[in-house]
């Protein structure tokens, strides 16, 4: 159930969009070895987005959010973020400024994280997974 959010500008092809999702839901599961992950894109226009103050001072910088389970693997977390911005940066590399996305990766322990009002640490099957996951 990983969450990832893409914040970038607007103006990218729908087929791009499609295969920079996909990219993102390969690589998210890959780290996590978990279905149900979820891409949200959020796209902007250059003229509501400014940099230190400034709009349309300079193409955008995309900027992403995984929510998700703990990962202590920094070798899963640095492919995985690899593979996110390679993505990232295919979609929309003539638009924005991919050198410089940002991927923020925010990990929740399972007694912060609730799924159909019910903490994940009363699921048995889920803590054995994040536990092997991070073994």
């Amino acid at each position: 159930m990983p969450q990832f959010f893409v914040e970038a500008p607007t103006g990218v092809r729908p087929d791009a969009k499609r295969k920079m999702m996909l990219e993102i839901t390969e690589a998210i599961d890959e780290a996590y070895g978990v279905a149900d992950v979820r891409v949200w894109l959020r796209e902007y226009p250059a003229a509501d987005v400014s940099h230190d103050g400034r709009s349309d001072a300079e193409p955008i910088k995309p900027v992403c959010f995984l929510e998700a389970p703990e990962l202590a693997d920094l070798d899963a977390k640095a492919t995985m973020a690899a593979k996110i911005h390679a993505a990232v940066d295919e979609a929309y590399r003539d638009i924005a400024n991919t050198d410089e996305t940002l991927i923020l990766m925010n990990h929740y322990p399972l007694e912060n994280v609730a799924v159909a009002g019910r903490l994940l640490t009363h699921d048995a099957e889920f803590v054995q997974a994040v536990a092997k996951l991070n073994a």
